[in-house]
């Protein structure tokens, strides 16, 4: 295994910070401070810490319509953490397109096979492909030569 570049790690943390949102209810500027706090000796990109959490955090009634329709169960019984990874991509795909999507998708799963449910990586993978698709249809279509 690679080691983990500062940018993975800044997921990492922001996966556990929005099920911490979803979870307490806390204010994300709350949530974040203490993140800063608890991990102020490692090293992790910071401002992309801040930008996945409070971005997501103002965004998710969006990024929930977008992966609604799209996931293969109910939205409101997806697992919150599957939920949190499916935020983060989806968050990713629409506002960082200077990430590859394929990136985009290989950061979900493996945040998935970290935190998530045994087989979950499987849903979300084929969740993140179809955002993928309709969120970068240019550049999906240009990888597949089409």
């Amino acid at each position: 295994m690679s080691i983990t570049s500062d940018r993975s790690r800044a997921r990492r943390y922001a996966v556990q910070a929005l099920y911490e949102w979803q979870v307490s209810g806390n204010a994300p500027k709350d949530i974040e401070q203490q993140f800063l706090i608890e991990h102020h000796s490692r090293k992790f990109d910071r401002p992309y810490f801040k930008e996945l959490l409070i971005g997501i955090s103002e965004q998710v009634e969006e990024l929930d319509a977008e992966i609604s329709p799209l996931s293969e169960r109910p939205f409101k019984d997806v697992d919150i953490v599957e939920k949190a990874i499916l935020r983060l991509g989806c968050f990713e795909l629409k506002n960082r397109t200077d990430i590859p999507y394929r990136v985009v998708i290989n950061e979900a799963i493996e945040l998935t096979k970290t935190f998530g449910a045994d087989k979950a990586y499987k849903f979300v993978n084929g969740t993140m492909d179809k955002l993928s698709e309709k969120l970068r249809e240019v550049e999906v279509a240009a990888r597949k030569g089409g």
